[in-house]
């Protein structure tokens, strides 16, 4: 919310929309008085934030690299708004390859990948970033990790879109084969029976069982990228597809595997995490606009954070979100809680 601000004729800021952003995205901003002789000018913290579309009533400015204080102003010929908060996202590792989700431990320790192309072996597979930003190599011996889930006791598995296995992972990073046999595997999520679901590029989603029984749990169309898969405060297993279209769904699993769409409209969704209410955030764009989607239990859509290159999210229990791009991650203070399993 803006600070008051009793000087007459200064620009006046009425909303700022989205609510948060890591730099390369862009804040949309309504009010009056922006601009009078000169074109607006937009400061976010002591950064100019560079102006994309600059009228009176409305100027759409990008977040510049290295912004991270969201005192948002706008100054023009010689005046200057009140400041209006934002949520700024800190980029907190990069030189990565994420392709999905990040993960997140009991303790606030953030997981991510450097995936590789297909086929390709990296020096690092999957990096661990502790409290202080701190980035250490985990897991080395693996080949195109990809998904990344922590089960109900706290142990992570990664996916191998390359051998169609699924890793268990010591806290010391040594892999073992929890499953294999998964073609193209990419998404992973666990239920609250600790049950695995792993999705299949080429259309299937898998369920493994606390004893790695096997079941195909439900079919769906392949898709050109990863499937992204997170369960819902109401049970259903939520899914992702990306495809070439600019109104792909997100869609709908019930508990006996009957696939229904929940909401259509978003331009190559990836990575999806619920909050504690039900919400689902979704990396995807939403009326041109890439960055994290919010929509309601009801299906009601909003764009709730702004950034270029987002394919996963997470939330952590200090109530920020960790934001993986194709080369980094970031860490958005927003003041939400993430879905806890039960």
């Amino acid at each position: 919310m803006p600070e008051k601000n009793s000087n007459d004729g200064n620009p006046e800021i009425s909303d700022v929309s989205p609510p948060a952003a890591i730099p390369g995205g862009e804040f949309r901003i309504v009010g009056r008085g922006f601009q009078k002789n000169d074109r607006p000018q937009v400061t976010i913290g002591e950064m100019g934030a560079p102006v994309v579309v600059g009228s009176d009533s409305l100027v759409i400015a990008r977040v510049p690299d290295g912004a991270s204080v969201g005192e948002l102003t706008i100054r023009s010929d010689g005046s200057h708004s009140a400041a209006w908060n934002c949520e700024i996202g800190v980029q907190i590792a990069d030189s990565l390859h994420p392709v999905a989700n990040p993960a997140v431990d009991a303790l606030g320790n953030i997981y991510s990948t450097f995936s590789g192309s297909r086929g390709q072996k990296t020096p690092v597979a999957v990096y661990k970033i502790d409290l202080n930003y701190n980035t250490k190599p985990f897991v080395t011996d693996m080949m195109n990790a990809t998904g990344l889930a922590f089960d109900n006791e706290g142990t992570l598995y990664i996916s191998s879109r390359h051998d169609g296995v699924v890793y268990q992972v010591s806290s010391e990073g040594t892999l073992s084969v929890y499953v294999e046999g998964m073609g193209v595997a990419t998404g992973i999520a666990f239920d609250k029976e600790n049950n695995l679901y792993v999705g299949d590029r080429s259309g299937t989603i898998f369920k493994i069982a606390p004893n790695r029984q096997i079941y195909v749990y439900a079919t769906m169309e392949p898709s050109i990228a990863a499937y992204h898969l997170a369960f819902g405060t109401d049970g259903d297993l939520y899914v992702t597809a990306p495809t070439t279209s600019s109104f792909d769904c997100v869609y709908r699993v019930n508990d006996r595997g009957e696939v229904s769409p929940f909401f259509r409209g978003l331009g190559r969704p990836q990575g999806l995490a619920f909050d504690e209410d039900g919400n689902l955030y979704v990396a995807a764009s939403l009326n041109g606009r890439r960055g994290v989607v919010r929509i309601t239990p009801a299906g009601q859509p909003e764009l709730y954070l702004s950034g270029p290159g987002i394919v996963g999210l997470a939330f952590t229990g200090s109530r920020a979100m960790a934001i993986t791009t194709n080369n980094a991650v970031y860490r958005v203070d927003v003041g939400i809680r993430g879905r806890q399993l039960p």
